[in-house]
């Protein structure tokens, strides 16, 4: 038998949660909450289980088709579990510009891993923007901003992830 996605208190959690979330939307438009229902489960699991998506379709009334496509369109959900850490490393033109390229190629020889590549420590992905052209070149760990970056400070970063 397939272990419970939550426990009794994380599963009355989550239920007033999406209550809470539910009760900013039309009634018959309870599919409208979708993102930040994911989000719910998103930040209770640290991912989004197939179980967990199904009972996000349950309470919005929609299908498990429509979770998923919402899921696998934003690269802020994980539909697979992440290593402990995701590490986003904006590659756009303010970035790359600065030298961001050479920062992911740095931090895959230091992690011995390829972007894209997810595992259990570590989930190094090359992302379209992260909103800092302005302090570029820049990252994200876990959703936290890193700006201005050199070898240096990614050492730093990593030393303090380890």
């Amino acid at each position: 038998m397939a272990e419970p996605l939550f426990t009794a208190d994380e599963q009355k959690k989550f239920d007033a949660g999406i209550a809470e979330l539910l009760s900013h939307y039309p009634p018959d438009r309870k599919s409208a909450a979708m993102l930040p229902a994911l989000r719910l489960l998103q930040t209770m699991h640290g991912w989004l289980p197939p179980e967990g998506m199904q009972q996000v379709a349950t309470r919005l009334e929609t299908t498990v088709a429509r979770a998923y496509e919402v899921a696998t369109f934003y690269v802020m959900f994980h539909t697979k579990k992440p290593g402990k850490y995701v590490i986003d490393v904006c590659t756009n033109l303010a970035c790359a510009l600065r030298g961001a390229e050479g920062m992911l190629k740095y931090l895959e020889d230091k992690l011995q891993a390829k972007a894209g590549e997810n595992g259990e420590k570590y989930f190094l992905r090359e992302t379209e923007c992260l909103a800092s052209c302005g302090t570029a070149p820049c990252l994200q760990v876990n959703e936290d901003h890193h700006e201005n970056l050199t070898k240096a400070k990614v050492d730093a970063l990593l030393e303090k992830l380890s």
